[in-house]
């Protein structure tokens, strides 16, 4: 990133720079995240205040040193719409958290911002159709298995990691068990000392995240409740603790969101 340039960027984080400057994280197609100082953002009136996270921006940049500066910007578009309703918004957050731990600096991951913006315009309508909440938390947990994937921690959800037969979720078989090593990956059985424990359903419905629509029956409605929903968050939270070393701390809010077992 050497002298004046342009480039379009998704905001993920902002923090404050001195008294009225602002410095933003942005996921480029082309440079992966990008540390950028934005001049005067936080002074009343600025030319600059729409550095703001989860907004796609068309940026010009320059300056010498490591950290370069935004001379000029322009909204491409603005998912501040999401803000609207508590889900939306935690899922939103918990999305750009997870990107953040998963693409290196100055290294672009192909697929990774075109995914996101999928996710949040799917977020964007759950806001503007009065979606019910369950939209919201379904949408985050597929958003997490498809970066996950692209930054090259995907789940291992084709075969057992101890005997390499192929993880086929008997349907109907209430019986049946998988388990989640996060060290290892997932094996056939409930096994002591497992985080985490599916039985056929819920793994067949994991499975299906890696398709890129959500699981709905043939009226349109999501497949699985509120309940297994919340059990597959936890699940990609522990696979990133496990091999990212932390996960998001919004998901913490987006679970206080259905508190009560509510999907509307």
């Amino acid at each position: 990133m050497n002298g004046e340039r342009r480039l379009e960027g998704l905001v993920l984080r902002s923090t404050p720079l001195g008294e009225n400057d602002r410095l933003i994280s942005v996921l480029s197609a082309g440079d992966g995240l990008i540390r950028l100082a934005v001049p005067g953002a936080r002074k009343p009136k600025s030319s600059m205040a729409a550095a703001v996270p989860l907004a796609l921006l068309n940026l010009q940049v320059g300056g010498r040193g490591d950290l370069k500066r935004v001379r000029q910007l322009s909204v491409q578009r603005n998912f501040a719409a999401l803000a609207e309703r508590l889900e939306t918004l935690a899922a939103a957050q918990g999305l750009a958290e997870q990107t953040l731990l998963l693409v290196p600096s100055g290294d672009a991951v192909e697929g990774v911002l075109e995914d996101l913006l999928l996710q949040l315009g799917r977020l964007e309508r759950v806001v503007k159709e009065r979606q019910v909440s369950l939209e919201a938390l379904a949408t985050a947990v597929q958003g997490v298995v498809h970066l996950l994937a692209l930054g090259g921690y995907a789940l291992p959800l084709a075969s057992c990691a101890r005997t390499s037969a192929a993880l086929e979720p008997p349907l109907g078989n209430w019986d049946w068990r998988c388990s989640l090593l996060p060290g290892e990956g997932f094996v056939v059985g409930a096994i002591a000392g497992a985080q985490l424990v599916l039985n056929a359903s819920e793994l067949a419905l994991l499975q299906r995240l890696l398709r890129p629509a959500l699981p709905r029956r043939r009226d349109g409605e999501l497949m699985g409740p509120v309940p297994v929903w919340l059990r597959l968050l936890q699940l990609v939270e522990l696979w990133s603790r496990e091999h990212l070393g932390r996960a998001p701390r919004s998901w913490r809010l987006l679970r206080s969101c259905f508190a009560d077992g509510a999907s509307s």
